[in-house]
């Protein structure tokens, strides 16, 4: 006799397949998701908040390239550690020097120093290990058809703790303070190792398989070298680097649109300041109220139809498709009511269903891959892109661009976006083949 569906099966197959035994599992993943998106948004305005009031806008560019330089010596390092202990004690053990920093900043900030610089480069750092290493801890307990109908119910608990995270902070942030927050997150992450644990019991406990390979150390390989020496890792390298760079360059234009229009609608020079900041205040509250909510929406009920109909490989193409859309809009038409329409499609879907096919994207590689190749590409090449994108933006403010302009480049970028994306299908077809 099979076995039937519990409650926990039947209730999140409204949103994917989710076969016998595999509902308690998934669900605490997601569940774990939740919490570490959550933090993370605990963490984020914490970091404008002290950042801006230290040291401003300036050092704060020059800080998102001093992560991608340091990110050059983090991840030999954590390359290193990850190939002495099994994947439980790698999180818990990355997760606790996480907790510790966090109480570092608290008494620092606390005793009145200013933790402004190196709290903003090391919230990026946690921010990319920790989700990165969420993901493979994902990768690695899951086949890739198990994969493939599970991860978007994960994915769920990604935009849902975004979009709770981002409005709790905005309530709790005036009443409690930076550092009362920071002890907070602090917890969060003590409940993020809990769960991993049980996590990991959970399915090794219903799959002898799996809990052989919890018990397995890394091969020695570096991240970087893994990298470097397999064609499909490059391409994804690739893909994260161009879509960080048409990403930020996206932002760099609306932020020259909104500034624009509150200049026009306003009034420019000193004595206007004021009300443009709070123009620009309320668009961009509003603009990410809805970027999150449609992200969730697209999350919670179309990721596994694409999944489903047009499968992992499919789905890569749809956001560049969305995005030379936007791009070709923006040059067309660089009116601010529609270009605001047109990046909350194109934000919502990377949140949403590009950040769940770029998981899944690992399903097919091996497990160093999936814990070093993986922290390399989500972190030094995801950094890269953000320092190339900060290159590309000064040379054509040299140049006098105006928003048709830098909405051509971005389109330029997405052309090599595309092919990038056909050749991650190729081999994708081929590890599918082989597997």
């Amino acid at each position: 006799m099979e076995p039937r569906k519990g409650p926990i099966e039947r209730a999140l197959s409204l949103f994917s397949d989710v076969r016998p035994g595999e509902g308690g599992a998934v669900l605490l993943l997601a569940v774990n998701a939740f919490n570490m998106m959550a933090l993370y948004y605990i963490l984020k305005p914490i970091r404008e908040a002290l950042i801006l009031s230290e040291a401003g806008a300036e050092v704060k560019s020059y800080a998102s390239a001093a992560q991608a330089i340091l990110f050059i010596f983090l991840v030999p390092l954590y390359g290193a550690f990850a190939s002495r202990v099994n994947r439980v004690w790698l999180l818990s053990g990355m997760t606790l020097f996480f907790i510790g920093n966090l109480a570092l900043f608290i008494l620092a900030g606390s005793a009145g120093w200013h933790i402004g610089v190196p709290y903003f480069i090391w919230l990026g750092v946690f921010n990319f290990m920790i989700v990165s290493q969420f993901w493979a801890f994902a990768n690695d307990l899951y086949s890739e058809e198990a994969g493939k109908r599970l991860f978007p119910i994960i994915g769920i608990g990604v935009s849902f703790g975004a979009l709770v995270g981002a409005k709790a902070t905005a309530v709790f942030i005036e009443r409690l303070g930076p550092f009362e927050l920071m002890s907070v997150a602090a917890g969060m992450l003590g409940v993020f190792i809990l769960l991993i644990i049980l996590t990991n019991r959970m399915v090794s406990g219903a799959n002898t398989a799996v809990a052989e390979t919890a018990r397995e150390h890394l091969s020695r390989e570096g991240g970087f070298k893994l990298v470097f020496e397999n064609r499909y890792l490059r391409l994804i390298a690739f893909l994260v680097l161009l879509l960080n760079m048409v990403n930020t360059v996206g932002e760099f234009i609306l932020g020259k649109l909104v500034e624009t229009t509150a200049i026009q609608q306003i009034g420019a020079g000193q004595a206007f300041e004021a009300q443009r900041g709070a123009f620009i205040g309320a668009f961009y509250g509003d603009f990410f109220f809805w970027v999150n909510l449609a992200g969730f929406l697209v999350q919670t009920f179309l990721v596994s139809r694409f999944f489903k109909y047009i499968g992992v490989r499919g789905s890569l193409f749809v956001l560049p498709v969305i995005s030379a859309t936007t791009y070709a809009v923006t040059a067309a038409m660089p009116i601010l009511r529609v270009i605001r329409v047109t990046k909350i499609f194109e934000n919502s879907t990377d949140y949403s269903l590009n950040n769940t096919v770029r998981q899944a994207l690992f399903l097919p590689t091996s497990r160093e891959a999936k814990y070093k190749a993986k922290a390399a590409i989500d972190t030094f090449f995801g950094r890269t892109g953000d320092a190339l994108q900060a290159a590309v933006v000064f040379i054509g403010t040299q140049l006098a661009f105006g928003i048709r302009a830098f909405a051509l480049v971005n389109l330029v970028f997405v052309a090599v976006w595309l092919l990038v994306c056909r050749g991650i299908t190729r081999e994708h077809r081929r590890l599918a083949q082989t597997a």
